[in-house]
């Protein structure tokens, strides 16, 4: 069954304090929509039970990459490609600007933004994973005021997220300190390019003398949120990278995660491939010498 336009109603105020206004006037009524890259799909299909949006389409306070001395501000609306495309973003955040490249085709990066695929929700999301990885923060702004949350906390369940119905992230917020990090990522899916992944990883790791100082991991397609491995990472601080080690990794982050059997895989897949991608990265790391 297809949506009938006529039903919905579609609002563009032009600017950020217009649209915190009328999110403030009658809240969880009005449907932030950006690039619209799944709402879209939604509405397409007639399942998108929400009947007024308010775009936040190009909105210059939320469409600015900012470069500042200890951290990297991501505007919400930013896209796949104003990533891709950052020369900061690259530098600074490897991960991110990779996982900008896998999602979807080049259309899909022209219209999809950050804050918008963070505010959906989906555990097989690309980028998410790597702002777990980088600690990421996110500036939330409404009417009332603004507040920074820590990425890591902010999904609370399978879609759910701690995000106010008058609220929308303003910003997304990075510390520059992993530049002395090895970082390393994988995407497994049905086929290289424009393919929802049935499992992802972005890994960070530092070394010396052969000693694991600090492990960031954090996986995608494994749970109902995106999920970072802390208990396998506590296993491997202070460790070094050898054989018995990788045999153990493998089995805790396959005990860790919380896959499912749905259309694109299987969970007993999805377990063995964690601690396979687990331990190709420490094999790597532990090859690097030193993080660079």
């Amino acid at each position: 069954m297809r949506a009938q336009p006529a039903e919905y109603e579609l609002v563009a105020p032009g600017s950020l304090a217009a649209v915190l206004s009328l999110l403030a006037k009658v809240p969880g009524t009005w449907l932030p929509i950006a690039g619209g890259t799944d709402v879209m799909v939604q509405y397409s299909a007639g399942k998108l039970p929400a009947r007024k949006l308010v775009s936040i389409w190009n909105l210059p306070e939320l469409r600015r990459i900012e470069n500042l001395a200890d951290e990297i501000q991501i505007g919400a609306g930013c896209t796949y490609t104003d990533l891709r495309e950052s020369e900061a973003i690259n530098r600074e955040f490897a991960l991110l600007s990779t996982a900008a490249g896998w999602t979807g085709g080049i259309a899909n990066q022209n219209r999809g933004t950050l804050g918008g695929n963070i505010v959906n929700g989906s555990p097989a999301a690309d980028s998410l994973p790597a702002l777990l990885v980088y600690d990421a923060e996110l500036l939330l702004v409404s009417k009332k005021g603004e507040r920074r949350v820590p990425y890591s906390s902010f999904h609370t369940a399978y879609r759910k997220t701690q995000l106010a119905p008058d609220e929308l992230i303003r910003t997304i917020c990075v510390k520059k300190q992993f530049s002395e990090y090895y970082a390393h990522t994988r995407k497994v899916g049905a086929r290289n390019a424009q393919a929802i992944s049935k499992i992802c990883l972005a890994a960070l790791g530092r070394i010396k003398k052969g000693v694991v100082q600090d492990i960031r991991l954090a996986m995608g397609s494994v749970a109902p949120v995106p999920l970072r491995l802390r208990e396998t990472e506590s296993v491997l601080k202070g460790k070094r990278i050898e054989p018995t080690l990788l045999k153990l990794v493998r089995a805790t982050a396959a005990a860790e995660i919380q896959p499912i059997d749905d259309i694109r895989s299987t969970a007993r897949y999805r377990a063995a491939v964690a601690g396979n991608l687990v331990a190709e990265f420490l094999q790597q790391l532990s090859a690097s010498g030193t993080a660079k």
